[in-house]
């Protein structure tokens, strides 16, 4: 069994409110080692918005800027131009003091859960830390940390272990119960299953969905997995280089994408048959003799995809493709939708040549 057949699907998205949970307009974040060095833009314009009691996925490969979005809204880097808004609130540059407040409103799950437990402390020590911050002593201090034990999977005696006597997947369980304990309406997952073994992962999956639907939750759910991000999500976010390649419902990105990109990550996707594979392998391999294995530096003006692409013509190395809807939706930031998805179905580039 497959970690997509065991993962739960979650309910479709809700109907858009007149506020979103979380709302990110025009965000960039420039990064510089040097003041000689040429300026990066990890996030360039990126619109994003989740609402209330949805999942939303950003996925996208290492380096296309979906953890600096996260990092810009958790406010651990900082933000060049844009806005960021938290439940109608401007946290855009929001100090040490205010981001104290949000906590009860929007947690972070990352990558490593030894991140957020510390070595040294019980984990039932390193659970009531959140709770103390906003008040809570004593018996329901104790009770609600065997509550959230309970609720992902662990024993209350749990709380009397350090976090080097659990395995990585149970560790990532209580990285889980950290960020719920305050009862949060956000979570923002960074990276949160894609350390784990395949049958872990849907464990894990299974239970963010389980805590979504128990407590009306909202998910930022990014990954460079587009399969884990399809199974979660209520619409997806497709980066690369800093820039939104396209963004719909979930549905409709993985099963008609809009972006050659978007294409690209799917075909790169492993399968169970093993027919399908050797297939998608032959065609990956065809991709890397025609165009490379890796993305050079952004382009200074055009489509950053356009180095990549098989169907780039002089239009996308000359212009900056717009957002545009796709009629599913969704948009698209491609000068070529839909006519790209013709020439993939018939194996051709733009000019009409063989790929």
């Amino acid at each position: 069994m497959t970690r997509t057949q065991t993962a739960t699907q979650t309910p479709g998205p809700p109907a858009h409110t007149s506020t979103p949970l979380l709302d990110i307009r025009d965000l960039e974040v420039q990064y510089r080692r040097r003041r000689t060095d040429p300026v990066l833009r990890a996030s360039d314009h990126v619109s994003l918005r989740v609402d209330p009691g949805e999942t939303v996925g950003v996925v996208g490969e290492s380096g296309s800027g979906k953890s600096t979005v996260a990092k810009a809204a958790l406010g651990l880097t900082p933000v060049h131009a844009g806005r960021i808004e938290l439940a109608g609130r401007d946290i855009t540059h929001l100090g040490p003091r205010g981001r104290r407040d949000l906590s009860r409103v929007m947690q972070v799950v990352f990558q490593d859960p030894d991140a957020s437990l510390n070595p040294y402390l019980r984990v039932g020590r390193s659970l009531a830390e959140p709770l103390e911050v906003h008040g809570v002593r004593g018996a329901e201090l104790l009770a609600r940390v065997a509550t959230a034990l309970e609720q992902v999977g662990l024993p209350p005696e749990a709380a009397g272990r350090y976090p080097a006597q659990f395995s990585g997947g149970q560790k990532q369980r209580l990285a889980i119960a950290r960020a719920l304990i305050v009862d949060p309406q956000l979570v923002i997952c960074d990276e949160a299953v894609s350390a784990l073994d395949l049958s872990v992962q849907a464990q894990i999956l299974n239970l963010l969905a389980e805590q979504r639907r128990r407590r009306q939750l909202s998910y930022l759910f990014i990954s460079h997995d587009i399969e884990v991000v399809r199974y979660l999500s209520d619409r997806i976010y497709v980066m690369y280089l800093g820039q939104v390649m396209e963004t719909g419902p979930a549905h409709a990105v993985t099963g008609r994408p809009a972006h050659p990109y978007t294409q690209e990550l799917l075909d790169s996707a492993p399968v169970a048959d093993p027919r399908v594979q050797r297939r998608r392998s032959e065609e990956a391999a065809r991709r890397v003799r025609h165009q490379g294995t890796a993305a050079a530096p952004p382009p200074a003006t055009g489509c950053p995809f356009a180095p990549r692409c098989p169907y780039a013509a002089d239009l996308c190395r000359a212009e900056r493709p717009a957002l545009r809807p796709t009629g599913d939706g969704g948009l698209s930031a491609c000068h070529f939708y839909p006519q790209w998805q013709t020439w993939h179905a018939q194996g051709l580039r733009a000019e009409g040549v063989p790929l």
